[in-house]
């Protein structure tokens, strides 16, 4: 029918909007309050400083997830997508912070230059997309829920197994006392149960916020268990302003400038990824154009990020499991996300109470969503010739062998050039270059137009299915 509208534009009721954007938001924040932390920590700011650059950071992916969702002429994907600072960015970030000739300034110059070669650079990254046929799509899906189990699984535990601990100037590790504790793993089975029963019996927009629906029961129990806290939100402000370069004019530096546009060529092309996963769970076709505007609106949110003293953006891969898990595909929950986000950015007090919820409450949330964006690639999977064409397992098998080598070994390749580590650290990144590069050698290259035929199809069929 002409006049249909599809389920990606839907405006569903703004009750229903800010409850299943707050059920997006909850899913991430602990992700994207987590960079400005290790950064913030390691450049030994003063607490003061450190909880602004997680306000900043809230600021800004509340813009830069707007941008994405709504779109705007050239820019936005116009997906449901929330928009997150990298951890790909991270480690290059460390070692900016660990030279007193870059510093905070330095690292804020190399973002924002890094966000212009996002913009730059994004109608070449969309060229890309014959290179990713479904065997080559379905694998990068596949690897990106089986690399985020791990975050799903430290969650549960409690967070890491291992912290970093600074003594005497020297960085060190010890075993974190709280991972592992039978209460917590008791939280985190209460949480993913309380999911499950809410999908089973549960009915109509009940089963669409039942992730939201499982963390509020676990903070309940998690509070009445006495691990949940409150103190934060008792101290924190009201209203905190985030204005462009609170810290000073940034600097610029080559070597960081070219380390972070390399981070920005692996953050694009994860991006890639998710794009194309959202597509195939939503059904919405997506054309050389699209894929441009939202590795545009990438850039620009990594612009932003340096102008309102945070860091590079990307599409953030644990929301993409929770439309999967949902079933709601309209952009504009994600963006009354981004509305939250904005406002937990200029409301620190919101924002603590946000905080306050226990990791181990979101592990229960995390191994559902995360499971269902590899549930998503095997999907995608099903639909590959395996049994006429016997070099597609190939494809797969030795794809998701890269894929899970930063997984399992994070010290794989620390012998290797240290310029390339942005590169060999991200397991999605390895395993979609391997993808790729024996998908070509072994079944050669489509055109475009016959890619985006078979993404019209595959559209169609979710569309119908």
């Amino acid at each position: 029918m002409a006049g249909k509208v599809h389920p990606v534009d839907a405006v569903l009721p703004w009750p229903r909007l800010a409850t299943l954007g707050l059920q997006h938001v909850l899913v991430m924040y602990a992700g994207a309050v987590a960079v400005p932390l290790i950064i913030g920590r390691a450049l030994k700011l003063p607490p003061e400083d450190v909880a602004f650059l997680i306000s900043a950071d809230l600021f800004a992916c509340g813009i830069a997830t707007l941008i994405q969702s709504l779109g705007f002429p050239g820019m936005g994907i116009r997906l449901p997508v929330m928009m997150g600072v990298t951890f790909a960015s991270v480690g290059p970030m460390l070692a900016m912070a660990g030279d007193p000739s870059i510093g905070l300034l330095g690292i804020y110059g190399s973002v924002i230059a890094a966000g212009v070669f996002g913009i730059l650079i994004a109608p070449f990254v969309s060229r890309l997309l014959p290179l990713f046929p479904p065997v080559v799509t379905g694998t990068i899906i596949l690897v990106i829920g089986i690399s985020l189990m791990r975050v799903g699984i430290n969650w549960a535990g409690g967070g890491l197994p291992m912290l970093t601990r600074v003594v005497d100037g020297v960085p060190g590790s010890f075993p974190n006392p709280g991972y592992g504790q039978l209460q917590g793993l008791g939280i985190a089975l209460f949480v993913l149960l309380v999911i499950l029963a809410l999908t089973k019996w549960g009915e109509g927009f009940l089963a669409n916020v039942a992730v939201l629906l499982g963390i509020v029961a676990g903070c309940a129990l998690a509070s009445v268990l006495g691990i949940m806290h409150f103190e934060n939100v008792a101290a924190a402000a009201w209203f905190a302003p985030v204005l462009p370069f609170h810290f000073g004019v940034p600097s610029f530096h080559l070597v960081p400038i070219l380390t972070m546009c390399l981070v920005m060529v692996v953050v694009m092309i994860e991006s890639l990824g998710m794009f194309l996963a959202l597509a195939d769970m939503t059904g919405r076709k997506l054309d050389r154009a699209a894929l441009t505007a939202g590795l545009r609106a990438d850039g620009v949110g990594t612009l932003i990020g340096g102008i309102f003293n945070t860091f590079p953006y990307t599409s953030f891969s644990q929301n993409v499991g929770l439309v999967g898990v949902t079933g709601v595909r309209s952009r504009f929950v994600t963006a009354a996300g981004g509305v939250i986000m904005l406002a937990l950015g200029l409301l620190p007090k919101m924002a603590a109470i946000v905080e306050a919820v226990p990791q181990v409450v979101l592990g229960g949330a995390g191994l559902v969503m995360f499971g269902m964006v590899a549930a998503t690639g095997a999907r995608i999977l099903t639909n590959v010739d395996f049994r006429t064409n016997r070099f597609n397992l190939y494809v797969v098998a030795v794809s998701v062998g890269f894929g899970m080598i930063p997984l399992v070994s994070p010290h794989f390749f620390k012998n290797l050039p240290h310029e390339l580590q942005p590169l060999l650290e991200s397991g999605i990144l390895l395993a979609a270059l391997v993808a790729v590069g024996l998908n070509a050698f072994f079944n050669g290259l489509r055109s475009g137009a016959e890619v985006e035929r078979a993404a019209a199809s595959a559209a169609a069929a979710v569309e119908h299915g």
